[in-house]
């Protein structure tokens, strides 16, 4: 299972190709659409999406309801096209005003200078319509397609913030609560956080920092759980399973680090603190005591939840901007201002949530035959079995 996005920040649209969704799976719209509506909440948000309010269309690949096996195309338009025509428009601008607001000064902490260097760009608008964490959002209706195909498998995956500007949230406490009732509380809470005394000292930060013209970070948490043992692989680096969650987590926009599990404060600890002790009983199968490796162990699948975080860097765009270099007069300047937020770690938490899910479900189709949903479920429910009897 692949697919490939297309589209720029100001373009008339974003769209994605998704090859390899096996056949006979329930498409709901409406789950899409939710899907990209959190995508764009959370309490620090900037103007832009009091603009675009994005919807998905389904173009190809889906009829009465139901994949059909055959690639699904998928397809956002940006509101705020009509505003952009002239500047991002195909043809070749009629006369030079266009050619004279060409951007030439690249703002610290985005793409902006090194991929004009890659590409040759001298209007480095070529470069940050594309970088644009706009991009993710045909990357969350991919995600949307996956987490409808984990359902009718019983895995769920959910996300939540669990620190914003060096406010830590209690990480016990998605371990009390079933998916269903993470995903509730996350979505019902201005920062999706899942502890709702501290998410009040979360937004009180992020307001600080708006008034100051500054921006803060944070760390989002994905959790999988029903996941069956043994998808991944030891055999070859790049089919661990725990190395392509990371890469996913490390693909979103201004994501710094990831961890599974204890993930750093493992260099802390002695390894009797680390490993998860195994445990069998003829109602589960085995398990694991605890659920510090973060569901997985020798680049596969234990059955345990994955548990999945990454940093957020804050946003480069400030209101009170860095300084940088014009690469036209090689003047220095101070960074011109883009519509920016003032944190943006909560809709990453939805970012984070479908690229993990897709990640995912892809790992589970290269492990299970998979041209049609029964196939598919009935695959998993072996796998299931035959672990629990092993």
């Amino acid at each position: 299972m692949r697919y490939l996005t297309a589209g720029e920040s100001h373009g008339p649209q974003l769209t994605t190709i998704v090859e390899g969704l096996p056949s006979q799976l329930e498409i709901s719209i409406e789950k899409l659409n939710d899907s990209l509506r959190r995508r764009q909440g959370g309490h620090g948000r900037g103007r832009r999406m009091q603009i675009e309010k994005d919807l998905v269309e389904i173009t190809a690949g889906v009829r009465h309801g139901k994949s059909l096996g055959s690639p699904i195309c998928l397809q956002v338009t940006n509101d705020d096209w009509k505003h952009w025509t002239h500047i991002m428009g195909i043809e070749p601008p009629e006369d030079d005003a266009e050619v004279k607001r060409q951007i030439s000064r690249p703002r610290p902490g985005h793409a902006d200078l090194v991929g004009g260097i890659k590409y040759n760009h001298r209007d480095l608008r070529n470069v940050l319509e594309r970088s644009s964490a706009r991009e993710t959002t045909v990357r969350v209706a991919a995600g949307a397609l996956a987490k409808q195909l984990l359902e009718q498998l019983d895995i769920h995956v959910t996300a939540y913030v669990t620190t914003i500007g060096g406010i830590h949230a209690d990480r016990s406490i998605p371990e009390a609560l079933q998916a269903s009732e993470i995903a509730e509380r996350a979505a019902a809470n201005p920062v999706y956080c899942l502890d709702e005394e501290v998410s009040k000292e979360m937004v009180s930060a992020i307001d600080a920092a708006k008034k100051a013209g500054d921006t803060i970070g944070g760390v989002v948490e994905v959790r999988v759980t029903g996941m069956p043992p043994g998808v991944g692989s030891y055999v070859h680096y790049d089919r661990k399973l725990d190395a392509r969650l990371a890469f996913a987590m490390m693909s979103i926009n201004a994501f710094k680090g990831v961890e599974l599990g204890l993930g750093f404060e493992m260099a802390n600890l002695p390894g009797s603190q680390v490993h998860d002790q195994i445990r069998y009983n003829e109602q589960e199968g085995y398990t694991r005591e605890t659920n510090r490796l973060g569901g997985t162990e020798g680049g596969m699948s234990t059955g345990m939840p994955l548990v999945v975080r990454g940093v957020m860097k804050p946003i480069p765009t400030l209101y009170k901007p860095l300084e940088s270099v014009d690469i036209d007069t090689k003047e220095v300047f101070k960074a011109s201002i883009e519509r920016s937020d003032a944190c943006a770690v909560p809709a990453a938490s939805v970012v984070a949530e479908h690229v993990i899910a897709w990640e995912v479900a892809q790992a589970l189709l290269d492990t299970f035959p998979a041209d049609h949903l029964d196939q598919l479920r009935t695959a998993v429910n072996e796998r299931r079995k035959a672990a629990k009897e092993f």
